[in-house]
């Protein structure tokens, strides 16, 4: 399978098992060094963040689900979105493939109306390479396996949210929301 084809297969996955709806936010981070079989941080690629960026912004486009691009370290992990959250803080940065990442910089010109911001809280991820996302997702996280698990040489940790459960031994859940 090609690098988007494994992309878009992962994306479609977490959305159907995190049962994502429209208005969603599925929050993205990558190192595109890991896909090529590099150390995170060594080998950027944009010609494979070109890839990555295509396939997802097409499950997602469809799906009417919003996509979030968590940028590298460099940036402190910055999101670029298509539009502003209501209340979410807008930092003013242009991701670049050394600064910010290769997957950010793709996404963040494919857009019609870029945002950065400082943080955002996702109903679901995809974590493509290690890139540790799991700053930008809703309390309570939820480990998913995929069965779609690596894109090119990178492993793919995949993560949902639910509501947090209150009460105690007498409270009963909504068994849809788990």
């Amino acid at each position: 399978m090609t690098v988007y084809e494994q992309t878009a297969a992962a994306a479609a996955e977490i959305c159907e098992r995190a049962h994502l709806q429209p208005g969603s936010i599925l929050v993205v981070g990558c190192s595109t060094s890991e896909v090529v079989g590099s150390k995170i941080g060594t080998n950027s690629s944009v010609e494979t963040a070109g890839e990555i960026a295509r396939a997802l912004l097409d499950v997602t486009g469809s799906r009417g689900i919003f996509l979030a691009v968590q940028c590298c370290e460099h940036l402190n992990r910055a999101i670029i979105k298509r539009a502003a959250v209501p209340s979410a803080e807008i930092v003013n940065v242009v991701p670049q493939p050394k600064a910010g990442g290769s997957l950010a910089t793709q996404v963040y010109a494919a857009l019609k109306e870029p945002v950065a911001l400082e943080e955002i809280k996702a109903d679901a991820g995809l974590d493509i390479g290690l890139t540790l996302i799991g700053m930008h997702l809703k309390k309570v996280a939820v480990p998913v396996r995929l069965e779609n698990h690596t894109i090119g040489a990178a492993m793919v940790v995949a993560a949902r949210t639910r509501p947090k459960f209150i009460g105690g031994a007498r409270a009963m859940y909504d068994e849809t929301m788990l």
